[in-house]
């Protein structure tokens, strides 16, 4: 199978993939499908007694539910990534035109301990913004009650 053939057919997967995770997302979140979650659970309950609360009876509900967390876990994990690097973009954009470091933009793919480096230094920046802001304040205030004094 060539390269080309191979790449548009796993894109076709990815995005079928993408909006049944999208759909999936949405609908696990709405209150109809938790009443839903919910009134199994009540039915497989009351049921309880109807099968004498026997193995097989609990084997249903363990089963399931197992099957439904074990496929979630994908789906919504896709959804979170998928959200996760729209809102990256979105940043690096933001910080591409504005008036941040462009130096930032990516460190998303940075080592932990590269990450815990560059917060440090941007706090110290931050830190040292703070001071040079109150000595400028300061500064000001002193100009004005010079003023004051000078022309008075």
């Amino acid at each position: 199978m060539s390269g080309k053939k191979r790449a548009k057919e796993s894109s076709h997967i990815s995005k079928f993939f993408g909006e049944l995770a999208n759909k999936t997302s949405l609908a696990a979140g709405r209150a109809s499908t938790f009443i839903l979650a919910a009134s199994i659970v009540v039915v497989w309950a009351v049921s309880g007694p109807l099968f004498g609360f026997s193995d097989t009876w609990q084997l249903v509900i363990n089963t399931g539910t197992t099957i439904v967390t074990f496929l979630m876990v994908f789906l919504i994990q896709n959804s979170q990534n998928r959200d996760s690097a729209a809102i990256q973009v979105k940043l690096d954009e933001l910080i591409r035109v504005g008036a941040a470091r462009n130096s930032l933009v990516g460190i998303e793919h940075l080592t932990d301990d590269e990450l815990e480096d560059l917060r440090d230094k941007c706090e110290a920046r931050a830190r040292a913004e703070k001071v040079g802001d109150e000595t400028v304040d300061k500064t000001r205030q002193s100009a004005l009650r010079a003023a004051e004094r000078v022309a008075n």
